[in-house]
C-alpha cells in the first residue's frame, strides 16, 4: 500500500516537499487555505523572486543569524545549483545578479510559482484548496492524519509548512505554530526580520523614496554595533532597504531587550577617509567659491539631500562658500561621514519579509526535519526558527528544507 502524506501549506516549502514525497511514490495531498498555490512566492523580490544566491556552503551558513547550522544537512541534500536545475528542467531560464542573487530571466515571479505548481502536479499531487488545517492528529507519540474544518484526514506522514506570520494576506498568519505547540513543540518567540525601520527625524519624509547606493550603515544600542555597506532607501516612515532590512532583526531583538531608542548613522562616502573626502570637499570649495553652500554640493550628493545635510552640520544655506570656516567644513564632513538617524521601532510583523522565530530547531531532526517527538511529522520554511539575510536565502531554506521532509516523509 503506499505511503499516504499530507502536506499542510502550499508555498515554496511544501510545493517541494509535496513533488518529492510523491517522487518517492506516496500519495500525496496538499492542502492550502487560499485558493492558488505559491501566493507569497508570487509577491517575492518585488514581484521578481531572488530564488536563490550564487554563494557556496559556507556563504550560505553564514547567512542565517543563530541557527545556520541547523541548515547543514538541508543545503547540502538539496543545494542552490540542484534548485537550479529543478527548474531549468521545468523550463525556467535564470540569471545572476549583483550580490549573487539569482532571478529568472522573465523577472517573473509567477514563473517561479507556475513551474513549481507544474512540478506537483506532474507527480500525481492533489491539491486542496480553502483547506486550512485546524489540528494534527497523533496518536502514542505517531502522527495520525489532519483535522480540518469539513473533516478529517488519515496519514502516514504529516509535513507542516504552513510559514511564518509575515504578509498575512498571503495565508501567512503563524497557525502552523499552534498546530505545532499543540502536540509539544517549543515554539520561540516569533519576531519581525527583513523589516523597514521607523525613524524619529520628519526630515525623512522630505526625501521619501531616494535611494542610496555603495553607503555604509551603522547601528547601535550603546554598547554594540553592527555596520552593512550596500544600498539602502529612505520612506516617509523611515529607511529601508537591502542593508537596513539585513539590519532590522538585531535592531529589533535590542528594541525588545530594552525598548531604548537605537542610534543609526550613514556614512555616505565609505571609501573615502575622513582627510580624503575633506580634501574632496575642499576642492569642491574651490570651484564654487562664489557660490551659496546650498548650490555648491551637487557633485557630492543627490539634489534632495544637499539641504538636509547643510541643516544638520548648522550651516546657513545661503552662506557663500569662501566665507565657510575650517570648522563649519569639518562639521560638514563629519555629517557627510555620519549621517545621523533615531530608531524607534520596526513596522509590525506584517510587513516584514520573514519571520524570526518559530518551532525550536533543537527539537527537530536536521538530517530529516522530523520532528523529535511525534513520529511521522516533518516541518520545513518559514515555519521553523530559521531566518536569513536578503539576497536568496530565504527561498533557498524552505526548498531545501521541503526537499529534506519530502524525501524522508515520502518514504517513512
Amino acid at each position: 500500500m503506499r505511503r499516504r502524506v499530507i502536506v499542510a501549506g502550499a508555498g515554496a516549502a511544501g510545493l517541494i516537499a509535496a513533488g518529492y514525497a510523491a517522487k518517492q511514490g506516496a500519495e500525496v495531498t496538499v492542502l492550502e487555505k487560499n485558493k492558488t498555490v505559491a501566493k507569497k512566492i508570487r509577491i517575492s523580490g518585488k514581484g521578481r523572486c531572488n530564488l536563490t544566491n550564487a554563494g557556496d556552503l559556507n556563504a550560505f551558513i553564514a547567512s542565517y543569524p543563530g541557527n545556520g547550522k541547523f541548515l547543514y544537512s538541508a543545503l547540502n541534500s538539496f543545494t542552490n545549483w540542484d534548485l537550479l536545475d529543478l527548474f531549468h528542467s521545468l523550463g525556467v531560464e535564470t540569471k545572476t545578479e549583483r550580490g549573487d542573487r539569482i532571478f529568472p530571466v522573465s523577472d517573473d515571479a509567477n514563473q517561479i510559482a507556475d513551474a513549481l505548481y507544474q512540478f506537483v502536479t506532474k507527480k500525481g499531487v492533489m491539491i486542496r484548496y480553502n483547506t486550512p488545517v485546524s489540528k494534527l492528529l497523533t496518536s502514542k507519540h505517531s502522527i495520525k492524519g489532519v483535522k480540518f474544518l469539513n473533516g478529517e484526514l488519515e496519514a502516514d506522514s504529516v509535513i507542516v509548512t504552513t510559514g511564518g506570520a509575515s504578509y498575512p494576506r498571503t495565508g501567512s498568519n503563524g497557525d502552523g505554530y499552534a498546530l505545532a505547540k499543540a502536540v509539544g513543540h517549543t515554539i520561540r518567540p516569533i519576531i519581525p526580520a527583513l523589516v523597514p525601520l521607523r525613524t524619529k527625524e520628519p526630515w525623512v519624509q522630505e526625501i521619501s523614496g531616494l535611494s542610496l547606493r555603495n553607503v555604509a550603515v551603522t547601528v547601535g544600542n550603546g554598547t554594540t554595533e553592527q555596520s552593512l555597506f550596500g544600498e539602502m532607501q529612505f520612506a516617509h516612515f523611515g529607511v529601508t532597504g537591502p542593508i537596513v532590512l539585513t539590519l532590522s532583526s538585531q535592531v529589533g531583538m535590542w528594541l525588545r531587550e530594552n525598548s531604548q531608542e537605537i542610534r543609526m548613522t550613514i556614512d555616505l562616502k565609505p571609501a573615502l577617509s575622513r582627510e580624503t573626502l575633506d580634501a574632496r570637499v575642499r576642492q569642491d570649495f574651490q570651484h564654487y567659491a562664489r557660490k551659496q553652500l546650498c548650490n555648491g554640493l551637487n557633485d557630492l550628493l543627490p539634489r534632495s539631500l544637499i539641504p538636509i545635510l547643510i541643516q544638520l552640520s548648522g550651516i546657513s544655506p545661503e552662506k557663500k562658500i569662501n566665507q565657510i570656516s575650517r570648522q563649519e567644513r569639518s562639521q560638514l564632513v563629519q555629517v557627510l561621514k555620519a549621517l545621523p538617524l533615531t530608531i524607534t521601532s520596526t513596522l509590525p510583523i506584517a510587513a516584514a519579509i520573514v519571520t524570526a522565530g518559530g518551532i525550536d530547531v533543537t527539537e527537530v531532526n536536521p538530517k530529516t526535519m522530523e520532528s523529535k517527538y511525534i513520529k511521522g511529522l516533518y516541518f520545513a520554511g518559514e515555519v521553523l526558527d530559521i531566518d536569513g539575510i536578503t539576497g536568496g536565502f530565504n527561498l533557498q531554506a524552505a526548498f531545501s528544507t521541503g526537499y529534506l521532509a519530502g524525501i524522508h516523509g515520502g518514504k517513512g
